[in-house]
């Protein structure tokens, strides 16, 4: 089964090194996250990010609780940095972070590449509700982004 995608990008007015500063630290994780999702970091803090960090978590998905752990793969400050799911709500999560001068400030890009669970089940979950609870899930991310750094071009 091919996993789905998921891409998003946003210009800020900021340097790189102030972007990646803000993505580079987890705890700043639950204000990029919509509040119906009850997102909570389970980790202790402080949390030192690297390859090889794992990151516990717990979200709500619909009426279900859930853990989700996942681990940062790869570390490029200030330009990269991809966390996969261990354990969570999907059979697949590889989330790929990045970050790039441009004129005018900084390029954020997300790319996803997930897989829900359930095989067929999920496909069709996936069709009805699941996409765009995502896509929901990264506007307002870009909403609360261009608040945390204004300015932001349109």
């Amino acid at each position: 089964m091919e996993p789905y995608e998921l891409a998003d990008e946003l210009v800020v007015p900021a340097p790189i090194e102030d972007v990646f500063a803000f993505f580079d630290r987890p705890e700043n994780l639950a204000r990029i996250t919509p509040p119906w999702l009850s997102f909570q970091i389970l980790t202790p803090r402080p949390i030192p990010m690297h390859e090889g960090a794992v990151l516990d978590y717990a979200i709500r998905v619909g009426p279900m609780p859930s853990r989700w752990r996942s681990m940062i793969t790869t570390y490029e400050p200030p330009h990269r940095f991809v966390d996969e799911q261990l354990l969570g709500p999907y059979s697949f999560w590889h989330h790929t972070h990045s970050f790039e001068c441009v004129e005018g400030g900084t390029l954020i890009r997300d790319h996803v590449r997930y897989l829900p669970p359930l095989g067929f089940l999920g496909r069709i979950a996936h069709a009805l509700f699941i996409r765009r609870q995502l896509e929901a899930i990264f506007r307002y991310r870009r909403e609360v982004v261009q608040d945390l750094f204004p300015g932001v071009p349109s």
